[in-house]
């Protein structure tokens, strides 16, 4: 698990040093990235499958973006990539989809794409639900509802 958790650190800050991400946000959004891994384990060890503790690790990225890029006034995008992408894109699944179709064993191919597919909406749902939260949030605020 500590393997797993640092891996991820230290991906996401390759990432952001590969993509000359400005000095002073390396820290955060590899920080990001770390937390993400921490809280996909934990809702891991609460819920079995893939849909949700992917789900629930997208979602706190998406949170964790949001607010780092409201509290250090940076494009939250700066930090959801680092954060989102770099532990929860489902690497493993995706190979072995490819490579035992390439193998023509399409029952095992069809069960890791299945497993990849369920990264991706767990990814995609997360996520989304967090911008729908935060544009509503917007909205509000500039029409004059809300602080």
């Amino acid at each position: 698990m500590i393997v797993q958790l640092l891996t991820s650190f230290t991906g996401a800050l390759g990432f952001c040093l590969v993509f000359h991400l400005r000095r002073r946000y390396m820290f955060a959004a590899s920080l990001g990235g770390l937390l993400t891994c921490g809280v996909y384990l934990a809702a891991a060890s609460i819920w079995s499958g893939i849909l949700l503790p992917t789900l629930t690790a997208a979602a706190f990225a998406a949170l964790y973006a949001e607010f780092l890029a409201w509290f250090m006034g940076a494009p939250a995008t700066l930090f959801l990539i680092p954060a989102l992408l770099i532990p929860l894109v489902p690497g493993r699944p995706l190979y072995y989809a490819m490579y035992y179709a390439v193998q023509q064993d399409m029952d095992l191919s069809a069960d890791f794409a299945r497993q990849t597919a369920l990264y991706a909406l767990g990814i995609a749902l997360g996520a989304s639900l967090v911008w729908a939260l935060a544009d509503m949030r917007r909205h509000l605020k500039q029409n004059g509802f809300g602080n």
